[in-house]
């Protein structure tokens, strides 16, 4: 099953930037695609996360898993970001314990949101 991280690439994070300037959301998804992508991980960018007073963010989901979204990121986090993404990928359900999260995922989350089931009559 692939985890897929998303990155908004929009993102302003708070800042007022110049025309043409590179957005931090755009700065971060460049690091992290820079980067290995753990096994079982996909970078992909997205055009907004919804997360514009907390940018820059990403949003970590998978089927059957439990997603989330974290903000207030930047390239530094890069390291990190990739090593909560491995824990998320070999989680069962999404839900990584506590001590096992990088610390950044465990102070910056902004959502976690429960993983989609269709109704009983829509699977049949």
């Amino acid at each position: 099953m692939t985890t897929t991280l998303h990155v908004c690439t929009t993102c302003r994070a708070g800042e007022v930037l110049e025309e043409g300037a590179p957005r931090p959301g755009a700065l971060l998804h460049a690091a992290l695609t820079a980067a290995d992508a753990p096994d079982g991980v996909r970078i992909v960018g997205v055009e907004c996360l919804s997360a514009c007073s907390q940018g820059a963010a990403v949003a970590l989901s998978a089927p059957g898993k439990w997603s989330y979204v974290y903000g207030r990121l930047t390239p530094a986090d890069t390291a990190n970001i990739l090593a909560g993404a491995t824990a998320y990928a070999a989680s069962t359900d999404g839900l990584v314990p506590w001590r096992e999260r990088p610390v950044i995922f465990r102070k910056q989350s902004l959502a976690r949101v429960p993983p989609f089931t269709l109704p009983a009559e829509a699977a049949e």
